[in-house]
């Protein structure tokens, strides 16, 4: 059970380190939903690093779960940013470069002033024709599976 736990800080730990090696390397600024993307990886890593130095194999496989779950969550955030970065959804008000029409001088000095550095719509890079998020999406869905299947076969143990 505990190579398990150190799978998903392993599962967790590579995409992270990738994004903020991507970011801080070779300035690739991240949006909103880029930052929200790596919130999940955050919480499985201390979950894991935890989980690890614990002796009771049934907290572990809770820790695994609730790892599974959250690599499933993450997939959807990053699912969700790859739909508004292929214009299929529509992303949060946050994450677009804002400014309307009829405005004042003084309501468009704020939208500039406030507007984020990246939109959500606009992937910084794309790898074999898939954007980053879509890349994520992938890397949780089977970092979910994986750690799915592992929990499946190894429930008799607990």
């Amino acid at each position: 059970m505990r190579a398990m736990v150190a799978l998903c800080f392993l599962c967790a730990f590579v995409p992270l380190a990738g994004a903020l090696v991507g970011q801080y390397g070779f300035s690739l600024h991240p949006c909103d939903l880029c930052i929200y993307q790596r919130i999940p990886y955050v919480f499985i890593m201390v979950l894991a690093l935890a989980g690890f130095f614990l002796k009771s194999k049934s907290i572990q496989y809770i820790i695994c779960l609730v790892c599974a779950i959250l690599f499933l969550v993450d997939a959807g955030v990053a699912g969700y940013h790859a739909g508004v970065e292929l214009s299929i959804f529509k992303g949060p008000t946050a994450c677009s470069d804002g400014g309307g029409t009829g405005q004042t001088l003084e309501e468009m000095r704020a939208a500039i002033m406030n507007a984020p550095l990246v939109t959500c719509e606009q992937a910084m890079i794309y790898v074999f024709g898939l954007s980053m998020a879509a890349w994520n999406m992938l890397a949780a869905l089977a970092s979910f599976c994986v750690v799915t299947c592992l929990l499946i076969k190894s429930r008799k143990e607990v």
